[in-house]
């Protein structure tokens, strides 16, 4: 099972595997508290996807389509997320956006 889950709330047990999805490290948060298994960051849209789309829900679909060309060259990534799920049974994406449900996370677990 893959979820996502912003990485500014708290830790679960629920969680299982916990994979950050984000280029840039989240503001004013610890890797202890955190409690980040592996922090994925090339599979992050680029930067000049993600100002493009800043986060406006009108550009939701388009910019969906648009990461899903980038992931075509980070199969190796994808996979790795896959066998974690395998192994673990809960992998959970992890972003820090403000925008819990049109974020890169969501966009990334529709994709696998």
């Amino acid at each position: 099972m893959v979820k996502i889950k912003r990485i500014y709330h708290d830790k679960s047990g629920e969680d299982g595997y916990r994979i950050l999805v984000d280029k840039f490290w989240a503001r004013g948060l610890t890797k202890e508290k955190a409690g980040v298994d592996l922090w994925l960051k090339d599979i992050a849209p680029s930067d000049e996807l993600r100002k493009w789309y800043s986060h406006d829900p009108k550009k939701w679909n388009e910019f969906r389509k648009k990461y899903k060309d980038e992931l075509k060259d980070k199969q190796v990534l994808l996979l790795q997320i896959k066998e974690k799920e395998k192994e673990k049974g809960t992998v959970t994406l992890l972003f820090s956006s403000k925008e819990e449900k049109l974020n890169n996370a969501a966009a990334l677990k529709e994709l696998l």
